[in-house]
């Protein structure tokens, strides 16, 4: 396969511009800015089926068509490069090897809405990646990709770089725009939606990294070229984080519409020390997990996950063997959760903390058979039920481990003792 979203792994020194723009860079983004119009960008994407790559697979170009035609108030295009969930490390490769690519993207965009203006939301832990981007934004400042009359066009776009604090939260669209704008990182109730009251009150896109990255080789080769690639609804390719206990974990780019099976065997190299596949954790820790059977039938795009009953989420695949104990699983996302809550929401600020609780107890041999419908009870009360969805990322995962999986979270109760960690300090002991 073509690596489109990858291809600093064919080009060396991608990340620096006479490199970049030796291979066809910014062509898009002239293209866009001398060729194009606005509606023929937003159109064009919108054919691509584009579909946002941070977890809500919503279609970029229609969220681009949201934001009002000749606003009186500024646009801006804020770039969500938080990547804050657990066993996520796509972002930081492609801030470390193809800044420029997000820019070009970033540019597109700007273009595409009206937008002056747009800021890079980073993860409060990239100082590597933050380095790399402020560096190929002075290089494009300085040849006159970014700053006042991009590229001869009379447009101006303003692209700006900013850390968070380290907050799970702010990965969330509302709860970024709230730190961006200096204030505590909740998120915001809605409506208003971004696309009309945004950052600073006015009109937004919040778009991620890797969504961003697409739309120059889009607006490059065409929308029809891109939905050549993976199902027609959830086309292209989707940078695919692989951890757990495979052979060869690490970051892959794939074609949507992947089978998780191919992922495990052939591309992770198959199951570590040659056991058994439990689960798998498909899209991240806020999603459901997948039982041996889901996992070697799961085809990896938005829409085949979704029928399963999960989701495709940011690309987070973590692969389970046999020896990996489901509670203590749904003990650390539960400690992950309860963590960063903001608090903001009662269902979530108490739900996450009685989850953590009673899976502490249990992890701890104090477990009872009646706390497993307690936990279903609490996650029925909390989706749905506050402002943003963290509570529903623990809830979600919480119902899909007992349901899957209840028949080891009675074996937890009954022997008051976790029996895979007897069966490891047997093992060492031997």
């Amino acid at each position: 396969m073509e690596r489109i979203l990858t291809r600093w792994l064919d080009i060396p020194d991608l990340k620096k511009l006479d490199v970049y723009l030796a291979n066809n860079g910014y062509k898009a983004a002239r293209k866009a800015f001398f060729e194009m119009k606005p509606e023929d960008i937003i159109n064009e994407v919108k054919n691509s089926n584009l579909r946002g790559r941070g977890g809500a697979a919503f279609p970029t170009g229609t969220k681009w068509s949201f934001i009002p035609k000749d606003s009186k108030k500024p646009v801006y295009v804020c770039v969500n490069g938080d990547e804050s969930e657990p066993g996520t490390f796509a972002n930081r490769y492609q801030f470390e090897n193809d800044p420029h690519g997000i820019i070009e993207g970033i540019l597109i965009a700007c273009r595409a809405v009206g937008s002056h203006t747009a800021y890079i939301y980073m993860r409060g832990e990239f100082t590597v990646q933050k380095r790399s981007i402020d560096a190929a934004l002075a290089e494009a400042r300085a040849a006159g990709y970014v700053g006042k009359n991009v590229m001869g066009s009379s447009y101006d776009v303003d692209i700006w770089t900013h850390r968070g604090a380290g907050a799970y939260i702010c990965g969330e669209e509302s709860a970024l725009l709230e730190s961006l704008e200096g204030k505590r990182g909740y998120p915001r109730n809605r409506p208003p939606f971004p696309a009309l009251v945004g950052a600073f009150g006015c009109p937004t896109v919040v778009n991620n990294i890797e969504t961003l990255s697409n739309v120059p080789h889009i607006i490059n080769r065409g929308a029809n070229w891109y939905k050549s690639i993976g199902p027609e609804k959830s086309p292209g390719t989707k940078l695919v984080c692989l951890s757990g206990h495979v052979n060869k974990p690490g970051l892959y780019e794939l074609p949507m519409g992947t089978p998780i099976r191919d992922m495990i065997y052939d591309i992770g190299g198959g199951m570590l020390d040659g056991k058994t596949l439990k689960g798998v954790i498909p899209g991240g820790s806020s999603f459901p997990v997948l039982n041996k059977e889901e996992s070697e039938r799961a085809i990896f795009d938005f829409d085949s996950m979704r029928a399963i009953g999960s989701a495709m989420g940011s690309g987070v695949v973590i692969v389970m063997h046999e020896d990996t104990c489901m509670v203590d699983m749904l003990r650390a996302t539960a400690h992950f959760y309860h963590h960063e809550s903001c608090g903001q929401c009662t269902p979530c600020r108490e739900g996450c903390g009685w989850i953590e609780k009673i899976m502490n107890e249990m992890e701890a041999g104090q477990g009872k058979i009646e706390q497993l419908d307690l936990l279903n009870n609490i996650s029925d009360n909390m989706v749905g039920n506050t402002i943003c969805v963290l509570a529903d990322s623990i809830a979600m995962p919480v119902k899909s481990y007992v349901t899957k999986f209840r028949s080891e979270f009675e074996e937890h109760i009954k022997l008051g003792r976790c029996p895979f960690k007897s069966a490891e300090a047997k093992a060492q002991a031997a």
